[in-house]
């Protein structure tokens, strides 16, 4: 037994895309042909016709529009705005798909049993989540290093037990999330230090709020990917930490969880 689910997209509280009628306009920019296009889906050509219109009808902008006359004796088209709503769709869909699999893996609907499935809408209280792609995993005999790419271009690397890659189903080129907590990054203004610590990351510093015994620091490393570290505010001045300044951030691949 396992989860399944439709994807629908509703406009004022009406149908508007749903997967018949997605695969319709697919069907359509693949022939041109509102009477082809519905042979393909397979519908009939008076629902195909009433599909369009009820979209066209919903839409802000026009979906599919009809050409007449000309050398080639006219056809069906998708408008920019009914293509980028297919691409859009497809992004949507995709994300579904991974929700869906995440559903199926913490669930188990033989035994009517939820495993904890309130992680799913789980805060975190960990300051630092950035988005990442998983570029390499190198397995060990109970470890793994998990290898990630940033946005910003730059790559870390996380340590998390073998069971762990096994649980989440990661693999190459899955997106994830990097979760650490701030009070576990450290920052260096001296470059080239032999460190222990796996990540060492070049930024600039973006922000610095000061409390009333430590301070929250925001680096920026590339690409608007900011790390954000808990320094004593006597390090802030012993460092001469300010806005701008270069700095090294500085994590243990052990301190980094992974989230997908």
């Amino acid at each position: 037994m396992a989860i399944s689910s439709n994807l629908t997209l509703e406009l004022l509280n009406q149908p508007f895309l749903l997967e018949k009628r997605i695969e319709l306009l697919k069907a359509i920019k693949q022939t041109g042909s509102i009477n082809k296009a519905a042979a393909l889906v397979p519908m009939s050509y008076k629902s195909a016709w009433e599909a369009v219109e009820a979209m066209n009808n919903l839409s802000i902008s026009p979906i599919v529009t009809k050409e007449t006359g000309g050398a080639g004796g006219g056809g069906t088209t998708l408008t920019k705005y009914g293509e980028n709503l297919l691409t859009t769709y497809s992004l949507l869909k995709e994300e579904q798909r991974k929700f869906i699999e995440n559903l199926n893996r913490i669930t188990d609907l033989n035994s009517g049993t939820l495993k904890t499935i309130r992680r799913l809408s789980m805060q975190i209280s960990a300051r630092n989540q950035i988005i990442g792609t998983i570029e390499k995993i190198s397995l060990g005999a109970v470890n793994s290093e998990i290898q990630m790419k940033l946005k910003s271009g730059k790559s870390i690397v996380s340590i998390i037990t073998n069971s762990s890659v096994e649980n989440l189903g990661l693999a190459i080129n899955d997106e994830v999330v990097a979760v650490i907590k701030s009070s576990n990054v450290l920052l260096s203004t001296q470059t080239n230090l032999k460190l222990s610590a796996r990540n060492s990351l070049n930024g600039n510093i973006e922000e610095i709020n000061i409390g009333s015994v430590n301070a929250e620091v925001v680096v920026n490393i590339g690409n608007e990917d900011k790390i954000v570290a808990i320094v004593t505010i006597n390090s802030i001045e012993n460092m001469g930490l300010k806005v701008g300044a270069s700095v090294d951030v500085i994590i243990k691949a052990s301190d980094i969880m992974i989230g997908k």
